[in-house]
């Protein structure tokens, strides 16, 4: 996709699908993560976990290695978050991790409806909140404000990545 290639992660409701969407709207290649690479599956193995009940949120590692040799683009970003990150860092010309407080996470996530969560499921807050604690889930990387505007989030990445128009 890109000759240059970012990942654009963050907790549910940091504002990867806004960061995306803004991303798109100026012009650059971006790629919904959580839309066009995820399915529910074992972060380990990659397998699929079917009508197992569990909702792991992984990416497809070999379609993300094989976006990210496609080099046509000057400058491609993946937006979202997956559980099995490891197997797809080093792809990555760096790393930005959209962070907001848990007050801003938890009204976020309130005025989102259920739909945009996991199919439909209820939001698990007890699980944000461990993960907002915690930072189990999402990788090291950049820290950018998500708090800000979209607008100002996006123009901090582009700065960082030295893309600013």
């Amino acid at each position: 996709m890109g000759r240059a290639n970012y990942l654009v992660e963050g907790l549910s409701g940091t504002g990867k699908t806004s960061v995306c969407d803004e991303l798109r709207r100026r012009g650059f290649q971006a790629i919904h993560g959580d839309r066009e690479l995820a399915y529910p599956g074992d972060p380990r193995t990659g397998e699929p976990f079917g009508t197992s009940g569990r909702d792991d949120h992984i990416w497809d590692v070999a379609k993300v290695r094989a976006l990210v040799a496609d080099q046509h683009e000057a400058i491609t970003f993946f937006c979202g978050g997956s559980r099995n990150f490891p197997g797809f860092l080093d792809a990555f010309d760096a790393v930005f991790v959209l962070e907001v407080d848990l007050p801003t996470l938890h009204r976020r996530l309130d005025a989102r409806p259920d739909e945009e969560w996991r199919d439909g499921k209820p939001t698990d807050r007890a699980l944000i909140t461990r993960w907002h604690q915690t930072k189990e889930s999402v990788p090291a990387g950049v820290p950018i404000d998500a708090t800000a505007p979209v607008e100002r989030v996006v123009d901090e990445i582009l700065r960082r990545c030295g893309a600013a128009r």
